[in-house]
């Protein structure tokens, strides 16, 4: 089992940046396609970012793409999305997860483990 704990949420005004990051414990994550998701206040959770298992090849939902970055270091055993060009649509609540396997993924169902996740605020 693995637990995995996000941090690095906050407060930020539009056009700014935050990075968070998603540390795992209890084993390895290496065999592990690693994602985010968020949710928003009122709305389903949703896809936001994938890394494979190897951290060579990523995948990003449309809403993000160019302004977020996914990246992993097996190591340190962490995962981290950096946040550019923030707006206010992009306010919500993010989860850190990891797939069932090494390959990217994009729905929630093919997640085992769950942070609790972090909260993202952009100011307008």
């Amino acid at each position: 089992q693995v637990q995995l704990v996000e941090s690095g949420g906050g407060l930020v005004q539009a056009g700014g940046s935050l990075r968070l990051s998603c540390a795992a414990f209890g084993r390895s994550i290496d065999n592990d396609a690693m994602g985010w998701f968020r949710q928003a206040p009122g709305k389903e959770r949703e896809f936001v970012a994938t890394i494979n298992w190897s951290g060579d090849s990523t995948y990003y939902a449309e809403s993000v793409k160019g302004r977020f970055t996914i990246s992993r270091d097996n190591i340190r055993r962490t995962v981290t999305l950096q946040m550019n060009n923030l707006k206010p649509e992009d306010t919500a609540v993010y989860y850190c997860a990891s797939a069932r396997d090494g390959f990217i993924r994009t729905m929630e169902f093919e997640y085992v483990y769950w942070g609790q996740g972090t909260q993202v605020t952009v100011s307008s």
